[in-house]
This record gives C-alpha cells, structure tokens and sequence, in this order.
C-alpha cells in the first residue's frame, strides 16, 4: 500500500483495519487484526497460575512484555515471535488448546486493562 503509514505498529495496524473497514463499506464491519496473534493475550495471561510449566516460564513471559512496552508488542521478528519465544519456554505449548484457555484464563477485563488495541476495538460496541 502507497499510503501505509510508518511508526507504531498500532498506527499501521489501525490504518489496515480502516482500509478493511472501507473495503466492506458496512459499519457493523469492525475488523480487528490481533497485534501478534492469540499469543499477545498468553503473555498477558503470565500470572495465570498453572498456564505454564514452573514459575521460570511465566518469568520469561513477564520480562518480555515488560521489555517491549505490553503483551500485543512482544514482537521482533520471526525468530522470536511471541509464537516461538512460548514454544522456546514452553516446548509442550500448543497455541489450539492452550492458548484459549490462557484467554480464558486472563479475562476479558483484564485483557482490555494491558491490551490497548483490543479494548479499543472492544469500546466500538460499547457506544
């Protein structure tokens, strides 16, 4: 796309979801890319007791997120994807199963409270 902004990742990820938005052209059209996929949300959830194997794992996951600034930020590039960092801590983690009941786990509320970009989408069916 000419016009895709530089910056954030929230600014280009928001700019792709008002081109969707506009490709539709319905308004109860609200697409929402989830930053990093369903594991944003695990690493959010790293204090869910028992979500991971020993308290080593959700360490890692905290310091990852405290590093990049929020769970839907973990991200560096393909080899340390939030994808591949849960695998590389947790090698039995599999994103069907266990990242459900990780979101489970975490709770919408809390999710909204360290995700920004879900709760923003989230506030759209609130006004």
């Amino acid at each position: 796309m000419a016009d895709r902004p530089s910056g954030d990742v929230h600014r280009r990820v928001e700019h792709v979801e008002r081109c969707l938005a506009e490709v539709v052209g319905d308004r109860r059209f609200r697409p929402d890319l989830v930053l990093h996929e369903l594991e944003a949300w695990v690493f959010a959830a790293a204090d869910e007791p028992g979500l991971l194997p020993g308290p080593e794992s959700a360490e890692r996951l905290k310091r990852d997120v405290a590093a990049a600034g929020g769970p839907e930020l973990v991200n560096d590039g393909p080899a340390t994807a939030p994808s591949k960092r849960l695998l590389d801590y947790c090698p039995t983690y599999l994103k069907t199963p266990d990242g459900p009941i990780a979101v489970e786990e975490l709770g919408v509320a809390r999710a909204r409270a360290v995700c920004p970009h879900l709760d923003a989408w989230l506030r759209t069916f609130e006004e």
